[in-house]
């Protein structure tokens, strides 16, 4: 047997079913699909077309971003310190609706894809307007993702008539079907309070009509807690329970105000959930009660949320801030250990996006979705512990070589499908368009 890959003198955190942490492991990979993965025997390496040595760094599955506004990287910090309604009804829909067009959306999904890649993401769970434009961009850096076309109740970019919003999601959803081997089209409504009744329930009943994901914003504020209340008489998990949006295929996001009853019901219906805790933070949306969805069982992957409101998509930091966060809000220091934190933006993040039969764990017969974490670095120094390591101490840029389906994106911390200097360029010159500034 000859790989095509085979990467070697690494530590492998596996993330599989045992959570087997492999020193001096190798891994043997062939036509995009892990065949080996396992300590290193004695004697010569197997044969291999190319080689990686990993100098002792960590070897772990590719992050995984379950939630994401990629365009949006554009809008990195152009309205910041804000409460959400101010935010998104003065500063980021008028943003949108003077400057969203292709060659913008093209430009703020490279910018994206390269910080993301950079970083260690190798798919993510994205939701936005002339999301064909996303898919297309996406499609050449060769990352892995779940895409899905927004749906509102307003003139959006791309869909002028609101009439149309559920077609056009539909249509996005068709053309993309077995395209790609990386690309899974999904159907995103944006809230309960920009979709009414009738829009949630004819996306939710298209998407189960084309067998993909429906996802949706959904109780991540107290006043959108307190609206849903006063207008159906239930909480907005009730309402999407009460009209049929509820189940296994529906991605929730943030979920920040969910009492028991409402995890309860969610995980009865064994629905998704992403927690976005660096944007709920700054946005001051309140802290997801992320260890009783985990209690209870429910397939709850970390998200990054869209640069305007994180103004990142480091999942490294969003991992650290996550399990930090959880220990001082219960006062409990045992609260989201770095086990659970690093499964939440790997294999749990792989079932809540649908996709965890292929990716999430370096495990023989799946892809081969992985990262090199370069542990030579004074921060990452001595290595007692690999997992709190990545935790609490790696961060995105000490990510050295990452691969998706067998192929290497980043390689000695270089990008191999992204020109970032032009995508920089490109940024900068819509930049100023959008801030009214002359360049």
């Amino acid at each position: 047997m000859i790989f095509d890959t085979l990467i070697h003198n690494a530590t492998i955190v596996t993330v599989n079913p045992g959570f087997e942490v492999i020193a001096d492991g190798i891994i043997g990979i062939r036509s995009g699909i892990i065949e080996v993965v396992g300590k290193r025997s004695r004697g010569p390496l197997p044969k291999a077309v190319e080689y990686l040595d990993a100098e002792g760094g960590i070897a772990l599955p590719g992050l995984i971003n379950t939630h994401s506004h990629l365009p949006m990287s554009l809008f990195r910090g152009l309205a910041d310190d804000l409460p959400l309604m101010t935010w998104l009804t003065d500063h980021i829909f008028p943003a949108e609706a003077g400057h969203i067009a292709p060659e913008t959306i093209r430009t703020g999904t490279l910018l994206s894809c390269a910080e993301m890649l950079l970083s260690g993401t190798t798919c993510c769970c994205d939701g936005y307007f002339l999301e064909d434009h996303v898919a297309e961009a996406l499609n050449e850096t060769g990352m892995r993702a779940v895409l899905a076309q927004g749906v509102i109740d307003f003139p959006a970019p791309g869909v002028p008539d609101p009439a149309n919003n559920v077609s056009a999601a539909v249509d996005f959803v068709q053309k993309w079907q077995g395209r790609s081997d990386c690309i899974t089209p999904s159907i995103f409504c944006h809230s309960t309070w920009t979709c009414s009744e009738n829009t949630l329930k004819r996306a939710k009943k298209a998407a189960q009509d084309q067998g993909v994901l429906f996802q949706i914003h959904i109780s991540e504020t107290r006043s959108e807690q307190a609206e849903i209340l006063g207008r159906h008489k239930t909480t907005p998990i009730g309402y999407l329970e009460r009209i049929g949006i509820l189940d296994e295929s529906t991605l929730l996001v943030h979920c920040v105000w969910v009492d028991e009853k409402g995890i309860e019901l969610m995980a009865r219906r064994r629905s998704r959930v992403s927690v976005c805790t660096e944007s709920e933070m700054k946005l001051a949306s309140g802290v997801a009660p992320l260890p009783a969805m985990l209690a209870a069982g429910l397939a709850v992957g970390l998200g990054t949320d869209g640069c305007a409101s994180n103004n990142n998509l480091d999942m490294f930091q969003e991992m650290d801030m996550t399990a930090k966060l959880h220990k001082v809000h219960s006062l409990d220091p045992t609260v989201m250990n770095a086990r659970s934190v690093l499964e939440a933006a790997t294999i749990q993040a792989a079932r809540a996006i649908g996709l965890s039969e292929v990716i999430g764990s370096l495990e023989t017969g799946k892809a081969a979705d992985l990262i090199i974490v370069d542990t030579n670095q004074p921060h990452l120094v001595p290595l007692y512990h690999p997992v709190s390591q990545v935790v609490y101490a790696a961060r995105g840029a000490d990510v050295s070589d990452v691969m998706v389906q067998g192929r290497f994106l980043v390689r000695n911390r270089k990008l191999v499908t992204i020109d970032i200097k032009g995508v920089c360029a490109a940024a900068h010159q819509a930049a100023r368009k959008i801030s009214g500034k002359p360049g």
